[in-house]
């Protein structure tokens, strides 16, 4: 099917697969609700056609979707899970009690992502925008550097790259960007795999991230991290 015109929105190829990734760990990535993940943690990234009119309607689409995964990860029914936000508006399970997952969601472009571990885990999905200008002030120095290096054409991935790790990064510590972008570096290590090295809490941490496209153009970003 050719690119929607006007605002349509078109069928896309989304380039994840479930996979056992061999790096930074056994991560897997699965694109549709109804897949079970044979291991954790695990990221589904599904493209769910809908285009939520308001911050509402993206947190039910997120929920519901969410609701589906657990419920399918502990084989129960999904009415018997609940999922609800802590007290920082972290996504957790609320019921059933006691199973011991993280949780972390994202929404984007009609795409919901939705990451399931037994430690600490954050996503994020992010536009590729070959036309916005770069805000170098939340950038890292290292970062900025590097995209400076880059051909004018590969900036607007690496950004969306770099910026979805980051997001990702921070939901998993439970911060959000209380703790400052521009205090800890991502390096782009291939086209799925990247790593955050941050001197506050004295680590590099590994990450996962895949690319979705659309009439074979890259449109989002995704990145996946887990804590120890």
């Amino acid at each position: 099917m050719p690119p929607a015109q006007n605002g349509g929105v078109a069928s896309r190829r989304c380039v994840v697969a479930t996979e056992r990734l061999p790096y930074p760990a056994a991560m897997l990535w699965l694109t549709s609700p109804d897949l079970t993940a044979t291991t954790l943690p695990a990221a589904w990234l599904i493209a769910t056609g809908a285009q939520p009119a308001n911050l509402i309607e993206r947190s039910q689409l997120r929920r519901g979707l969410a609701q589906r995964v657990v419920a399918r990860h502990l084989g129960l029914t999904p009415d018997a899970v609940t999922i609800g936000h802590d007290h920082k508006g972290r996504p957790l399970i609320e019921a059933p009690n006691g199973t011991g997952l993280q949780l972390s969601l994202a929404t984007r472009a009609g795409f919901v992502m939705v990451g399931l571990a037994e430690t600490a885990i954050g996503v994020d999905v992010e536009r590729i925008d070959p036309d916005a200008a770069l805000p170098p002030a939340v950038l890292h120095r290292d970062e900025r550097a590097a995209i400076v290096e880059m051909p004018p054409e590969a900036r607007p991935l690496a950004f969306a790259r770099l910026w979805s790790a980051k997001e990702a990064y921070v939901k998993a510590l439970g911060t959000g960007f209380a703790r400052p972008p521009e205090s800890f570096s991502v390096t782009l290590l291939s086209s799925d795999r990247f790593s955050i090295a941050d001197p506050t809490h004295g680590r590099t941490t590994p990450g996962s991230s895949r690319t979705i496209e659309n009439g074979g153009q890259e449109i989002l970003a995704a990145a996946m991290v887990v804590l120890d």
